[in-house]
């Protein structure tokens, strides 16, 4: 939970070394998203202006799903040529002037605090001064040793005239480099035999392919400090799970939504009619950046939605004339965010449109072809907007589902003309995720902080938020209802998930419409914060659970004897007899790691003294 008085921390400065570093060091300001609160320990104690701090922590913020067939069969290795270069270069002189920008506010904030002790530092100047001359003193007379050896020339590859010749003394230790052969390539060295690379590449171009009954599941990750999306590859016939491919991210991920649209680089035109395999990342940045799934070794993203795009893409300054540094403006604007990207939400049937809730408290509408905000939405909410989902089903598919920090959820048509008020409910407490039904599409569930799942009909709208009637109302968790998921080819069926650890299912019934519990069980990822069923009907029932452990899960809820019977009439294939139950991971060989990891999360669970997930944190 997520009180007045609790702070989070948004990644305020990087740089294009950030997606090549194995460690990053990141500028924190106050402010957090709910689902994640706790998993981070309370920074009351940090002064208000920037503090260099090191987090070490491991955990899954969001999941994903990549329906079959839209993975590339073979992913290509990335190009990094002379465009590409210039492009990154572009962007990442923005990032970098935005970092100075911060680091010189940060600067001029500590100066103000900071009390000059000028005889403190007199002493010390001397002591300095002193040691100086010490050290230069002592260089000196090893001078006289060190000349015999002519290290300044040490070097230099060409002898002196009249040093060559067979009776020369002085010998090189590198003289005979000269008459050693050089080959443009392997193939015309006769000492080498093996050709380069014809069995290396058949196994790795094997170990890359992604065959048409594979699924793809993409994982927003957080490894100490270092932030990155992690494309695992679901063998359901092999019971395998592994990462394929990764992809660093400048900030901490809190939305990862894939996208069936292609996605042109500046310049580059943009493909119709042929399908797409990208994803949106939206993070503690107020940028958007979207990335190509079947490159692998990517440097920058594809497209970057927000206000660097559109600085990187203004007309360069006259020759002779300095270009006068525009400060990223902190005001709500309609054409890009200014905060934290909360969620995203990509529409199925106009696949050109991807909507965003930002802790800004709007919401925007991002036309992918020409990577511009086509329209902001700025008084649908009061607070921050954390969720939102486009109606699945084509008829709807204009009407958007979003849902606030100021406990309502608002349904509006983004066909409507302009002025039209969206409709309005309400609900107990802080909203943590909205979704359609994918089986009705006048039917939408709302989860909240105080664990309550609700379920109402888009078409009893109420005249005020506090008149709000749900069609159910289930108290799901005793703690905050962090993530759901309802099945796309199973009427009925719906996993809850919370940051008490435990997942569980419901039936709803046909009959009754009513829900009941089916079956409850804890993972073993921790804290829950994503849930997500497979998209495709052939692995319908296999459930992707991550959270606070940094591990996934995809539980094979078919094989549960409870949820069998409960769906045995229901779906083809499914009976009530009892099979061994499945729960695939990835599999780890630093067991004695996770071992260890495990147990200091215990310790710190039974000690109540760090109830909010930190594994451990140092300045």
């Amino acid at each position: 939970m997520l009180d007045a008085g609790d702070t989070f921390y948004n990644a305020a400065t990087f740089s294009i070394e950030m997606r090549r570093r194995a460690r990053v060091t990141w500028h924190f300001r106050p402010w957090i998203p709910r689902n994640l609160s706790q998993s981070f320990e309370s920074m009351d104690f940090f002064p208000a202006s920037f503090r260099h701090i090191t987090i070490k922590m491991s955990m899954i913020t969001a999941t994903t799903w990549v329906p079959r067939g839209f993975a590339a069969p073979f992913p290509t290795k990335y190009q990094f040529d002379e465009e590409e270069f210039e492009r990154i270069s572009k962007l990442a002189k923005l990032e970098l002037d935005d970092a100075k920008d911060d680091l010189a506010d940060a600067q001029a904030e500590l100066a103000g605090e900071k009390v000059a002790k000028k005889d403190d530092s007199d002493d010390e100047d001397d002591d300095e001064v002193s040691a100086t001359a010490a050290a230069t003193q002592d260089i000196d007379l090893q001078d006289d040793d060190l000349k015999e050896y002519d290290l300044e020339n040490y070097d230099n590859d060409e002898a002196p005239e009249g040093e060559e010749g067979q009776g020369d003394s002085t010998l090189s230790m590198f003289g005979n480099v000269r008459n050693l052969a050089y080959h443009g390539s392997n193939a015309e060295d006769p000492y080498i035999t093996l050709k380069e690379g014809e069995e290396s590449d058949d196994e790795e171009r094997e170990e890359m392919q992604i065959l048409p009954t594979d699924n793809m599941l993409l994982a927003a990750r957080i490894e100490d400090e270092v932030a990155h999306l992690e494309c695992y590859v679901y063998e359901d016939d092999a019971d395998n799970l592994y990462v394929h491919h990764d992809i660093m991210l400048p900030a901490i991920p809190l939305a990862v939504e894939w996208v069936n649209m292609p996605i042109s680089k500046p310049g580059e035109p943009v493909p119709e009619g042929q399908k797409a395999n990208f994803v949106a990342v939206g993070t503690m940045d107020p940028d958007i950046e979207i990335w190509d799934l079947d490159t692998v070794d990517c440097m920058y993203p594809n497209a970057v939605l927000g206000q660097g795009t559109a600085e990187a893409s203004a007309a360069p300054p006259m020759p002779g004339q300095k270009k006068k540094k525009k400060k990223k403006s902190k005001q709500i604007n309609n054409a890009y965010h200014v905060d934290s990207v909360l969620a995203l939400s990509a529409n199925r049937f106009h696949r050109n449109l991807l909507a965003s809730a930002s802790a800004d408290t709007t919401v925007k509408l991002w036309d992918l072809s020409t990577q511009q905000c086509a329209k902001s939405y700025n008084d649908f909410h009061t607070d921050k907007v954390c969720a939102l989902h486009f109606n699945p089903h084509e008829a709807h598919s204009t009407i958007l589902l979003t849902g606030s920090y100021d406990r309502t959820v608002c349904v509006a048509d983004l066909r409507a003309a302009e002025g039209t008020k969206p409709k309005r409910w309400g609900v107990d407490s802080d909203v943590e995720q909205v979704r359609w039904d994918p089986h009705n599409e006048h039917v939408f569930y709302v989860s909240t902080e105080s664990g309550i799942l609700y379920a109402f009909d888009a078409r009893n709208a109420p005249s005020t938020p506090e008149k709000t009637q749900a069609i159910w109302r289930l108290q799901a968790h005793e703690s905050s209802l962090s993530s759901f998921a309802l099945n796309p080819t199973v009427p009925g069926f719906i996993a809850t998930a919370s940051t008490d650890r435990t997942v569980k299912l419901w039936n709803v019934d046909q009959a009754t419409n009513q829900p009941s519990m089916v079956v409850s069980r804890d993972i073993g990822v921790g804290r829950v914060f994503s849930t997500n069923f497979a998209p495709d009907e052939a692995v319908a029932f296999r459930l992707a659970v991550a959270g606070s452990k940094g591990a996934v899960q995809v539980w094979d809820t078919s094989t549960n004897r409870a949820v069998r019977e409960a769906f045995a009439g229901r779906v083809k294939g499914i009976d009530a007899t009892e099979v061994k139950e499945r729960l695939v991971a990835v599999a780890n060989d630093e067991e004695d790691d996770s071992e260890s990891g495990e147990d200091e999360e215990e310790n710190e669970d039974d000690a109540g003294a760090d109830e909010r997930g930190w594994e451990s944190m140092s300045e």
